[in-house]
């Protein structure tokens, strides 16, 4: 499974490289289900994986002016709190068994895959409807309303750091709808939030979590952006209104799978 798990993350930078998001929720399944990685630690290490290729491709839209830093504050600093306290307290604390039954026992790891599962047909569903951008200019930018950006920056921050994933289909509609930015700055500045998110909710495995395999974890990240590479390249090349919702629908399969397979358990 190793070759497969590899050829995999190369495949979910590309998909990062060519649409702007969409892959990182492929991360988890490939870490538990090719790599044999438990989904608590798994989550952790996506995360890692997801930040590195999120600063990645943040970097690229900054070259560009399209990242909105004021925005992105505003919005990230109660994310950042968020998945901190989702992968400092709230993961640790949960029991590994969470109930059993007679012939049943519901585990902490079957509760983040469900829960990761659910994830993944709410991006599916979010790629294959699609967005449309608000055609604003930078000069229409506004500052979205203080108390329900904190909130929004709360709740995305505690469900992306419980289940690993950057949650970008979640960040995206809430700088479109309220701070107005275009839908490629709306991109950018997610990208951005998610890649410190991201870092900021591994620090609390740093600090809490099992010991972590850098050499494995290195290599990992390190595949995930030779994929963003390739798929930088291509990204004049296939339409991404086509391909958007192609791996929507691919991620909806996956998704299911996920949910089946816990469910079958």
């Amino acid at each position: 499974m190793t070759i497969a798990g590899y050829l995999a993350v190369v495949l979910v930078g590309i998909s990062l490289g060519l649409i702007g998001g969409g892959g990182s929720i492929l991360t988890l399944p490939i870490l538990v289900y090719l790599f044999g990685v438990s989904p608590t630690v798994g989550t952790g290490y996506s995360l890692f994986i997801v930040g590195v290729a999120a600063a990645f491709g943040a970097f690229q839209y900054a070259r560009q002016k399209l990242v909105n830093y004021k925005i992105g504050l505003i919005f990230a600093l109660p994310a950042f709190l968020g998945v901190f306290l989702a992968r400092k307290f709230i993961v640790p604390s949960l029991p590994d068994t969470i109930f059993e039954g007679q012939s049943f026992a519901f585990s902490k790891d079957t509760l983040i895959m469900m829960a990761f599962g659910v994830m993944m047909l709410a991006a599916a569903f979010s790629m294959i409807k699609g967005r449309k951008d608000t055609g604003l200019d930078d000069t229409q930018v506004q500052t979205p309303p203080l108390l329900l950006t904190v909130a929004e920056g709360l709740i995305v921050g505690a469900i992306t750091g419980f289940v690993g994933a950057g949650g970008g289909f979640l960040i995206i509609p809430a700088l479109v709808v309220l701070a107005k930015l275009p839908m490629k700055m709306a991109v950018g500045t997610s990208l951005m939030i998610i890649a410190i998110k991201s870092i900021f909710g591994f620090a609390g495995d740093i600090t809490s979590g099992p010991p972590i395999e850098w050499a494995f974890l290195g290599l990992l990240t390190a595949t995930a952006l030779v994929g963003i590479l390739v798929g930088s390249s291509l990204v004049k090349k296939i339409p991404g209104d086509k391909l958007k919702p192609a791996f929507g629908w691919f991620v909806l399969v996956m998704g299911g799978f996920v949910i089946t397979m816990q469910l079958i358990r």
